[in-house]
């Protein structure tokens, strides 16, 4: 029996006012890789670049996607990356992205953020799709490359999604890149045993035993707040509106985004 056609979309997106990407190339070598693979009737690629935040449904309504890979910046908690009309940034958040990406998965098996600090967005998208992989920080464009390429070479292997993840951080890392520990897998599965579990009689009652709203547990939350911030090097100017990572910034009300950690070799 004939198996059924998986279908990749791949977007991507590089705003004229942003750091230039190697995304081509990215998309060249995931084309190449699947040609060769044993596989290789089972996939179907189809590429959409210099994506506007409109082309993102119209793409998805026309290909049906199976695999959705995006490929370009990403701004943490202000969203991914696409264009406007004039090709200059535009900012889609987490919250928006899912309610689109919900619509569709009846279809949607597998997200693949390859951009950085996505790892924002990965996690609200995981409550309605089996896979999504995001990234908890700035990711290189090797790494980002080196990634996907052994990502869709196990896919064309016959691999399933968990191993073509461990075969694809493996392979930053055999490349000598240490970002190896950059992509993060999040299963749907998961996410919903975890929250089975907080809304377990039990955890409901060993939560109503501290208040929320009492001192210990909003010093917890604050040096929760303050972990998260300084182990992702994320600064906020109240002033400017600007998220900074490390030494780079990106412009969050003036729509640029330019930033010498993002995403760049």
């Amino acid at each position: 029996m004939k198996r059924e056609e998986k279908v990749i979309l791949i977007l991507s997106a590089n705003p004229k006012n942003s750091d230039s990407l190697r995304l081509a190339e990215e998309i060249r070598e995931i084309k190449e890789g699947l040609r060769r693979s044993k596989n290789r009737a089972r996939f179907k690629i189809v590429t959409y670049e210099a994506v506007r935040y409109r082309d993102i449904q119209r793409a998805l309504l026309d290909i049906e996607p199976n695999i959705l890979h995006f490929s370009g910046h990403g701004a943490a908690e202000k969203g991914l990356v696409f264009e406007d009309e004039t090709g200059n940034s535009f900012l889609v958040n987490a919250d928006a992205l899912t309610n689109l990406f919900k619509l569709f998965s009846d279809k949607l098996d597998c997200v693949l953020l390859n951009a950085c600090f996505s790892q924002v967005q990965a996690r609200a998208i995981v409550k309605h799709i089996p896979y999504v992989i995001g990234m908890k920080e700035a990711i290189g464009d090797r790494a980002a490359i080196e990634f996907a390429v052994g990502f869709y070479d196990a896919l064309g292997a016959g691999r399933d999604v968990n191993f073509a993840y461990k075969l694809a951080c493996s392979a930053i890392a055999v490349a000598g890149i240490p970002e190896h520990l950059t992509p993060q897998l999040l299963t749907k599965e998961s996410f919903e045993n975890l929250a089975s579990q907080q809304n377990s009689p039990s955890s409901k009652l060993e939560s109503g035993l501290e208040s929320t709203n009492s001192p210990q547990s909003q010093n917890q939350q604050h040096s929760a707040e303050k972990d998260y911030t300084q182990s992702h090097d994320i600064s906020i100017d109240e002033r400017s509106g600007g998220v900074y990572f490390g030494s780079g910034s990106v412009i969050v009300n003036g729509d640029v985004v330019g930033n010498s950690q993002i995403k760049n070799s």
